[in-house]
């Protein structure tokens, strides 16, 4: 791949030219924002200029309602060689581009399982996507050419590419990331109107529930509306869920002790059930998650303390698989939890002692 033209430079389109424009290809930007563009253009992530001649790739990066539409004019147009989008949705853009009547043997779907909390180009990077798995959606129209320019793609990005059927793809992300950001948002709710003085206790529990509830609501309107039918059915499943556990937990506020024990046995029920769900969440890199122990070192809110400690547990010899910071509330302080293998905590647990840290058990 030499040229790509990506239109529309928000997170996804811009983090995707930055990586193609790092490697070596030549990259355009359009937006219906020309301001954007020329935002996405001062990054690095190309030029917003019209190409002169047919690019090899066409990415684009627009919401999940418009991309038909987009796709439509830019294969009108014949801009490109092949052309994918990287909408989060691909059954429903899909079925919108034959409706048209499109020749699709050049276009292929594709969704990389990526982003951020913040959205437009000044959020963007050229490794949003490393490691991370890159959707492919083709189908027996798909030119065997496409598909490889799409691979090739996925792989200047550094991504890992997964195929799969258009609408096993929507059915899958409204399991692993639509219907969870408003079950997140939901709980976040909760706290709008809350006491002050709740809200002050908040831990790293409530801040790992709430993180993607920080999300542009209109970029999620977007995906929401494209994607409803799945989500709404999770959310049925869910909605049934909680009302066995509304029930179970106000059994245990009975004074007859059989429907005290009936509801700690609901009770007890869910959160089984959501520990052999979490067991199934991949761990690095997509391998089967493995089992880590915690060291937690306090730390001070100063410049290069957490350098210091990686420095450390490198001196050491120990990897760090994970890390977590808990901010101590109306303290400049933190418990930064350092995920080991078990065999490295002893070890790491006396190098960090012995370096004048303070161990937290």
């Amino acid at each position: 791949m030499r040229t790509a033209l990506v239109i529309g430079t928000g997170l996804i389109g811009t983090s995707a030219a930055l990586a193609l424009a790092s490697r070596g290809v030549a990259v355009h930007l359009a937006d219906h924002d020309p301001e954007q563009a020329r935002t996405a253009a001062a990054l690095g992530a190309g030029t917003d200029e019209a190409p002169a001649d047919v690019v090899d790739l066409c990415v684009v990066a627009v919401p999940p309602a418009h991309v038909a539409t987009s796709l439509a004019d830019a294969m009108g147009r014949g801009v490109a060689r092949a052309y994918i989008d990287v909408a989060s949705v691909k059954g429903g853009p899909r079925r919108d581009l034959e409706a048209l009547g499109l020749d699709l043997t050049p276009y292929i779907g594709t969704h990389p399982m990526s982003g951020r909390e913040r959205s437009g180009p000044l959020a963007a990077t050229a490794d949003l996507f490393e490691g991370r798995p890159w959707v492919l959606t083709p189908t027996r129209d798909t030119d065997t050419e496409v598909l490889n320019l799409a691979l090739e793609l996925v792989a200047l990005c550094r991504a890992v590419p997964v195929v799969m059927d258009a609408d096993a793809h929507d059915r899958a992300v409204a399991l692993v990331s639509h219907m969870p950001h408003l079950v997140s948002s939901m709980v976040a709710a909760r706290l709008e109107h809350a006491e002050e003085s709740s809200v002050r206790l908040c831990g790293q529990g409530i801040r790992d529930v709430t993180r993607i509830a920080a999300s542009d609501p209109r970029m999620w309107i977007d995906i929401l509306s494209a994607n409803p039918g799945p989500v709404a059915d999770l959310l049925a499943e869910v909605a049934s869920d909680l009302d066995e556990t509304v029930t179970a937990l106000r059994a245990l506020q009975s004074a007859d002790g059989d429907k005290r024990t009936e509801g700690a046995a609901g009770v007890e029920q869910v959160l089984r059930r959501g520990n052999a769900g979490q067991v199934r969440v991949p761990g690095k890199h997509g391998t089967a998650p493995a089992s880590y122990e915690v060291v937690a070192v306090l730390i001070s809110d100063q410049p290069g303390q957490l350098a210091r400690i990686f420095a450390d547990a490198d001196s050491a010899g120990v990897n760090i698989e994970d890390v977590r910071i808990e901010h101590a509330t109306g303290q400049q302080a933190g418990l930064v939890q350092l995920m080991v293998e078990p065999r490295s905590v002893p070890v790491l647990t006396a190098a960090l002692r012995d370096r004048g840290w303070s161990i937290r058990q």
